[in-house]
């Protein structure tokens, strides 16, 4: 009887289940992005690294700007080996900027980049180093007419190592005859600068950006970009190189000296010319004008021991530098 009345009796009510308050969780910081240059900082802040950007050559400019009235000419060789007489132009790469007076470089006003075919094959040795391959000058001739629109009207030709470039170049064609030449190799004191060596690939580095190296145009816009950097107070590397290039210097010819004094006018810098090239057959050096009464007085105690020695001298400017 007790169960049957229990079916009617109310049922509890269901056990209400407890729910904890929502607790709103923080939110995760979103990622900042960062451009290249502002990683490229705060790596270079933290102290522990070098980063080298990548050297973005200069465009064309469309017109000139009157206040630089100048024209210099970055030039840039590679060919298939070191001597000019017998070895070949394979590539010329150019780059014409406008400068003042001061040395200060204003813009880009022209490029030029050629490949030629050379009359024999390129040595091997000269395609590891050059990456100039016989497929890329096959049926290619440097284009005269465009090299001569961007050398003809410069005040100055440049070159890194224009010992080297200057010789080929005046074989190659007239064009760069009766021209002002300038040397970034020996005409600057890079080590001054607080550079570690005077190839473009190091300077190219210490001054913190890297480029496609030993093509013609890429190497002359590399050498722009380095002539132009400027830090503190300083000149720029092109200033210094201008004004070199105004200097006159002195090539002394230590002619009929005595043959047990080579080792002394080597350690001091002469080189030794055989008289092929039209030059007096003995040991050479080139100093500034302002520096020719000291050599000579070297030459005169030290070398010849005779102070009426007259070795031959020869009157330099950047017209005549560099030529072979």
């Amino acid at each position: 009887m007790d169960s049957q009345l229990d079916m009617f009796s109310k049922a509890p009510p269901p056990a209400v289940e407890e729910v904890s308050p929502r607790v709103a969780l923080p939110r995760r910081p979103q990622p900042t992005t960062l451009s290249d240059e502002d990683m490229a900082r705060k790596l270079e802040d933290s102290r522990n690294y070098r980063v080298l950007r990548k050297l973005v050559a200069r465009p064309v400019a469309a017109s000139r700007r009157p206040e630089f009235s100048r024209i210099g000419v970055i030039l840039d060789t590679e060919t298939t080996g070191l001597n000019h007489r017998t070895d070949e132009v394979i590539e010329i790469g150019a780059v014409a900027f406008t400068f003042n007076d001061d040395g200060m470089i204003g813009d880009v006003i022209g490029v030029y980049g050629g490949l030629q075919q050379p009359s024999a094959p390129i040595p091997p040795e000269i395609t590891r180093l050059t990456g100039i391959t016989e497929a890329m000058v096959e049926g290619q001739v440097i284009d005269i007419r465009a090299l001569r629109k961007l050398i003809e009207p410069a005040d100055l030709v440049i070159a890194h190592n224009a010992g080297f470039d200057r010789p080929f170049c005046d074989v190659f064609s007239p064009v760069f005859s009766g021209k002002a030449w300038a040397c970034s190799v020996s005409e600057i004191d890079w080590s001054a600068r607080g550079f570690e060596g005077t190839k473009l690939g190091y300077l190219i580095g210490q001054a913190g950006y890297f480029h496609e190296g030993h093509r013609a145009v890429d190497d002359c816009f590399a050498l722009l970009e380095i002539l132009d950097r400027q830090q503190a107070d300083e000149e720029s590397a092109f200033q210094e190189l201008y004004l070199a290039s105004q200097q006159s210097r002195v090539r002394i010819f230590a002619e009929h000296s005595p043959f047990d004094m080579k080792d002394h006018l080597k350690a001091r810098g002469y080189r030794w010319s055989d008289g092929s090239d039209g030059r007096p057959k003995s040991w050479w050096v080139e100093v500034d004008e302002d520096d020719l009464d000291e050599e000579l007085r070297y030459l005169r105690s030290d070398i010849y021991q005779w102070d009426e020695a007259d070795p031959p001298i020869l009157h330099l400017t950047a017209f005549d530098r560099f030529r072979a």
